[in-house]
């Protein structure tokens, strides 16, 4: 079971959103909050990344194949230098055709050229694999740096800069699977012996066969003592290690998972609500309204007819 895939997965409710910027000093460009993640890729160039509050720093210089990923699309600045004054992404029209806009801008110096973009996500009730995320990752792959994320921004940029038959459905594709390179690299940098979290827990010989299991079959009347047996701790030891690794205990993560399952499911099936019940794990529709009500505010009927209007 690829628990991360499943974890991002549980929270996209759109494709991405993505468009290419090109800038040619002196330009800065003001980018507003978006409901999801952002990221930003150089294909070409140099730029600034600037927090809009200035007096807090972060000011982060990006090189050529960088990428930066921003957990909870907070607002912020790209500009050629940090003193340009920028302007508001807004008032940049929008050019070009699908699957990528193109927003030009600037004066007539150096070139930069950046994909940037946005992942549709569920920030109303985050995975707490992608909470515990930094709010900001910056990764460089320039000198042989994650191989996979570079080969991914390669293909990017070959693609953009010159589009051919079948650019149309390749470029989505990559940029939809570009956040699993992201996220992927940024947990192989995590240094086994000080990892902590998700990081540590995707690793770990006795929470990670739970997390598996827990995944795989979310419908399995699982208990504390049946996970256990899984790791191979006793149940006292592998509730602990559990807990301070998800960052909740055994059973909690469980029924966290088991509604976002079935909330996915409304979202994107037509499944009856009596097979929703039983695919994650209660005997009757009336047990998993109930529970679904408890943790998200509404009737599954409810929450089905809000997901597909929006």
């Amino acid at each position: 079971m690829d628990i991360l895939t499943e974890a991002l997965g549980s929270m996209r409710t759109a494709h991405p959103f993505s468009v290419r910027t090109e800038g040619r000093a002196p330009w800065g460009l003001r980018m507003p909050p978006v409901m999801g993640a952002g990221f930003h890729v150089v294909l070409y160039g140099t730029c600034w990344l600037l927090p809009l509050d200035r007096s807090r720093g972060g000011a982060v210089a990006l090189s050529p194949g960088d990428v930066v990923f921003l957990r909870d699309g907070r607002g912020h600045v790209l500009a050629d230098h940090p003193d340009t004054p920028p302007v508001p992404a807004e008032d940049c029209p929008i050019d070009g055709t699908p699957p990528v806009g193109m927003v030009t801008l600037g004066g007539d110096g150096a070139r930069t050229s950046l994909l940037c973009g946005n992942y549709h996500l569920d920030q109303g009730r985050p995975h707490p694999l992608v909470r515990q995320l930094p709010e900001l990752i910056h990764l460089e792959t320039r000198h042989g740096r994650h191989p996979e994320l570079a080969a991914a921004v390669r293909l990017l940029g070959a693609e953009l800069e010159q589009p051919r038959i079948g650019s149309a459905g390749i470029v989505p594709a990559l940029i939809d699977s570009l956040l699993l390179y992201i996220l992927r690299a940024w947990l192989d940098t995590q240094p086994p012996a000080t990892a902590a979290g998700w990081a540590a827990a995707l690793g770990d010989s006795a929470v990670a066969p739970a997390l598996a299991a827990i995944h795989g079959a979310p419908a399995t009347a699982w208990t504390v003592e049946a996970l256990a047996d899984r790791s191979g701790l006793s149940r006292a030891a592998f509730a602990r290690r559990f807990s301070t690794m998800v960052g909740e205990p055994p059973m909690a993560y469980l029924t966290r998972w088991r509604m976002t399952t079935a909330a996915r499911l409304l979202r994107e099936s037509d499944a009856p609500l009596t097979a929703v019940a039983a695919q994650t794990g209660y005997g009757s529709e009336y047990a998993f309204a109930k529970a679904f009500k408890r943790e998200y505010g509404q009737a599954p009927g409810g929450y089905r007819r809000e997901a597909r209007a929006a």
